[in-house]
């Protein structure tokens, strides 16, 4: 009798915790959906500029709020559009895992655009028409460029936004140097998209599918990566000491780019994971060196 009762208990544990495991894999099947890493980034990012332009308290955080919102629902997004090939081939995502519905996702989309433009929209009319300009540039990545050799050039293009957004939302308007801002970040969007894509480019030619990296091979990929950065520093440096800005003040935007180098240079013979984990830092490292380039700019 006493072994049969202490079954029934442990029978009972064991029940309560695989439902606790359950809820717990859906929830975070339910994060991952969104891409948290990039989403989360960016929003970071939009709300760092706007403080360094001085928006009034608490715009900041909303301005990172709509970002987030808006690059959740572009990862939610293409997941949905992904699922039907993912099934079988990445059991590990979150709708081939069988823990999220497309129903749910789509969900995510809707509710994710429509949070992160009205959140923008409220802020400052030009912001929620810039959050369309977002949405329209992560789906079309989703839905059209993502498998082909043209997959890196919504990064290029999204990327000089996130600055945008921040400035804009804070002072309503972009001063001069956004001349100078705009064409590094296209340069660094393109290399982060370069980064991302050799992260994935055994994944990708098990597909068929195509990418920079696929084309180019992950050398040659690699060195129009790293090149991309060099002439990114450049300008950076370039503008900077045509504005008269101090070494003082231009040292921590070398520290920021010495970061991205190191990155840049670990990942070269590195394996996927490898490679993906320095993607990770080389896109934190980018969001510091916008930052300290800021700082030195504005003075």
């Amino acid at each position: 009798m006493v072994a049969s009762g202490s079954s029934t208990i442990w029978s009972r544990t064991s029940t309560s915790s695989s439902t606790s495991d359950g809820r717990f894999a859906r929830i975070a099947a339910a994060v991952r959906l969104t891409h948290p890493f990039p989403s989360i980034l960016d929003g970071l990012v939009v709300s760092a500029v706007a403080l360094v332009a001085g928006a009034a308290p608490g715009i900041e955080l909303q301005l990172g709020a709509s970002m987030t919102a808006l690059q959740a629902s572009i990862g939610a997004l293409n997941d949905v559009h992904d699922a039907p090939e993912d099934a079988g081939r990445k059991p590990g995502k979150p709708i081939p895992a069988g823990l999220v519905g497309v129903p749910f996702a789509r969900v995510v989309v809707v509710g994710g655009a429509a949070i992160g433009l009205a959140l923008g929209a409220t802020v400052h009319p030009w912001v929620g028409a810039l959050g369309l300009v977002v949405l329209a540039i992560g789906y079309g990545y989703d839905l059209v460029a993502k498998g082909t050799a043209w997959s890196w050039l919504p990064f290029a293009a999204g990327i000089p936004v996130l600055p945008i957004y921040g400035w804009l939302g804070a002072t309503g308007s972009l001063p001069l140097f956004f001349i100078a801002l705009t064409p590094m970040a296209v340069l660094a969007g393109a290399a982060l998209a370069i980064a991302n894509a050799r992260a994935d480019v055994e994944r990708d030619l098990a597909a068929g599918t195509v990418s920079v990296a696929t084309s180019l091979g992950l050398e040659g990929s690699w060195r129009l990566h790293a090149g991309l950065w060099g002439v990114a520093v450049i300008v950076a440096v370039g503008w900077a000491m045509f504005r008269g800005v101090g070494l003082a003040q231009i040292a921590p935007v070398l520290a920021a780019a010495g970061l991205i180098a190191a990155a840049v240079a670990w990942s070269r013979e590195r394996d996927p994971a490898g490679r993906e984990r320095g993607w990770e830092f080389e896109a934190v490292a980018t969001a510091l060196a916008l930052l300290a380039w800021l700082a030195a700019v504005i003075r």
